[in-house]
């Protein structure tokens, strides 16, 4: 299998930016997800740009600190879970990737022991 090529066509939206919210790589979901926005014209732009306050805020304080972030929405009749979370690179902190991951509205949980 050719390296990251399971990535591209996941059912999920994944982005990766740098450590200043420059857009470094998007899957073929992500792109799709924000095609009005320019989908793949995207990578090499800011993130910071695209959202308006108070997440643009939210935004510079989760690169600023490296903390995840992870909730849920809804947004078309799609529920989503949201996870924001640093990735580094020989130990050193690099930026942030999002994982967009559709999820059933009447999710299981499950406690394993």
């Amino acid at each position: 299998m050719e390296e990251g090529a399971w990535v591209r066509e996941l059912k999920a939206a994944i982005t990766v930016c740098d450590r200043e919210g420059v857009t470094l790589e998007m899957n073929d979901r992500a792109a799709q997800t924000h095609e009005k926005d320019g989908g793949r014209e995207l990578i090499g732009r800011s993130l910071v740009e695209c959202h308006p306050e108070p997440a643009r805020s939210h935004l510079l304080e989760l690169l600023r600190t490296g903390q995840p972030n992870v909730y849920t929405i809804e947004k078309a009749g799609v529920k989503k879970l949201i996870y924001q979370a640093p990735w580094f690179q020989g130990g050193e902190y690099k930026g942030f990737v999002e994982l967009s991951l559709p999820i059933p509205f009447d999710l299981p949980h499950f406690v394993r022991e």
